[in-house]
């Protein structure tokens, strides 16, 4: 089969009340903006009627393709699943809740044919409860600070791929992939597109407090592999309060200061930094052993429908 240009990922959970809605936009944005295209709906062990939509979505459009994993995989792990086993030319990762506009599908594809590698769609404002946005500024603060690679504020993964990038990241066998930080990483030619994100289309949405703050954690986790090392630098950090009261303990011998007091104190931090100098020696040993057994497969599928022969 010829590869399509171009490939629309929308990961699934419990969406029967958007997913024929969204592709019906979907593929009425793509017709217009690409040669060819198709659609893979990756659901994620839905439980409210989505397979069944997307069963009769597959019957009525062949370019339509569906994943059913066969169980709940998360946010992070399911969706970029979903992109490494599309077919386009170009890859767009989207939500089915409407929140990432079809609408930014023609200027995606326009950017990628002037060059860019990676086409990433940026909020310019969320209407979310104020909390939230503190929380993701705070995160976003965080990241920016601590992050092997440099983070892009308001980049949710909604974008676009060249089949060059989702190669190369499907290489990395992540078993957590923080897919929107992998692509930064990667170094390949970003563009940016601000947009306004709008409301969500219909239901609920289905990341709570437990979810975002495992995928806040699963992040962190990701894109800053370097926090391993925390523990060796406060190390370094102790080990030299501990020098210097053992010094100042000295000094106090000779000037009828408090020496016992201080170097008991310096006994302490030198145990202290001891301490910690063997959790970093253990932590970098696991940073070692993760870089090189990430061999753990992101989903375990359950059925495929309308796939290629070459990709079931």
């Amino acid at each position: 089969m010829t590869r399509p240009e171009l490939s629309i990922v929308i990961p699934c959970y419990n969406e029967a009340e958007n997913v024929r809605r969204i592709c019906a936009a979907v593929t009425a944005e793509a017709a217009k903006a690409a040669s060819s295209h198709e659609i893979v709906l990756i659901d994620n062990c839905s439980t409210d009627g989505t397979r069944e939509l997307i069963r009769e979505l597959c019957r009525e459009d062949p370019r339509i393709r569906a994943i059913f994993n066969n169980r709940n995989y998360g946010q992070m792990r399911s969706p970029t699943h979903g992109v490494y086993q599309s077919g386009g030319a170009a890859v767009i990762g989207m939500g089915a809740d409407f929140q990432d506009p079809p609408e930014m599908i023609a200027t995606f594809v326009e950017q990628w044919r002037s060059g860019a590698q990676v086409v990433l769609g940026q909020r310019r404002r969320e209407r979310a409860p104020l909390l939230l946005r503190a929380v993701r500024r705070l995160g976003y603060a965080v990241l920016s600070r601590v992050a092997d690679y440099p983070i892009i504020p308001g980049a949710t993964g909604f974008g676009l791929f060249d089949r060059k990038v989702v190669e190369a990241l499907a290489r990395w066998n992540e078993p957590e992939p923080f897919f929107r930080g992998m692509l930064v990483e990667s170094g390949f030619r970003i563009a940016v597109v601000p947009f306004d994100r709008p409301q969500r289309s219909a239901g609920e949405s289905k990341n709570g407090v437990r979810s975002l703050f495992a995928f806040a954690m699963s992040a962190l986790s990701g894109s800053a592999r370097s926090l391993l090392r925390l523990p060796l630098l406060v190390a370094a950090l102790v080990g030299s309060v501990a020098g210097g009261l053992s010094l100042a303990a000295v000094i106090a011998v000779f000037l009828d200061g408090p020496a016992a007091v201080l170097a008991w104190l310096a006994l302490a931090a030198a145990s202290l930094a001891l301490i910690l100098l063997s959790i970093g020696l253990v932590a970098e040993q696991v940073r070692l052993l993760v870089e090189r057994s990430r061999n753990v497969p992101l989903v375990i599928e359950e059925e495929r429908i309308n796939f290629p022969l070459s990709l079931r």
